[in-house]
């Protein structure tokens, strides 16, 4: 018999947030492959697509006038400009799949994440993080998809996105990718399994119950 948790009425939202180059990719690209539960909240940017990048997989990309439309009208769960460009992330979608019991990973910056802790207390925050500063620099520059500017630019963001760590309920330090994708699998197992989330006491009727 296939062992389930008790139903839950709403879906978690995760939240994966780190410096650009900290590896926050490569770390839940995996996940997302294997796991049909969860679903990969994509972003809308008003950066231009890089090489291999399609609309509406990797991001959601428009103009900076259509943004800002969407940000006034309050159609986006949080938004920042990072780099000289603007992200954020569509509030309609992230409801609409928690409303269907689905899982969201919000795979976003530390300024974002502040955003959706203040709109969602029950969002479940990590700290995705490089082992050094140095590290990061190098694969910054390693990944080749950014000019030495941004490189600049993304670098001195880095000492107050580090600075934000309190806001976090978990870090993932990002030495071992394998090792740190199984740390982000264990998290998303530990929080599905909380008390809290689920209707325990249906499911303790339901399978515990007198069965006279």
């Amino acid at each position: 018999m296939q062992h389930r948790l008790p139903h839950r009425p709403t879906g978690i939202v995760f939240v994966v947030s780190g410096p650009s180059g900290s590896g926050k990719g490569s770390v839940t690209h995996p996940l997302m492959a294997a796991d049909p539960r969860l679903e990969f909240s994509v972003s809308a940017t008003t950066r231009p697509s890089r090489e291999g990048e399609v609309h509406g997989r990797e991001y959601f990309f428009v103009d900076r006038a259509e943004f800002e439309q969407a940000v006034k009208a309050g159609q986006m769960l949080e938004h920042a400009q990072y780099a000289g460009n603007l992200y954020g992330t569509p509030r309609g979608a992230v409801r609409e799949a928690l409303d269907q019991g689905k899982d969201v990973l919000l795979e976003i910056e530390p300024v974002g994440a502040r955003q959706v802790r203040a709109v969602m207390p029950a969002a479940v925050l990590v700290l995705i993080l490089p082992p050094s500063a140095a590290e990061l620099s190098d694969r910054l520059r390693r990944r080749g998809t950014d000019s030495e500017e941004a490189i600049q630019r993304r670098q001195a963001a880095y000492a107050s996105e580090l600075a934000s760590w309190p806001l976090y309920d978990y870090l993932v330090v990002n030495d071992d990718l394998d090792r740190a994708i199984e740390e982000l699998r264990a998290i998303i197992a530990a929080e599905r399994a909380r008390l809290r989330r689920l209707d325990m006491q249906t499911f303790l009727d339901r399978n515990y119950g007198d069965d006279e």
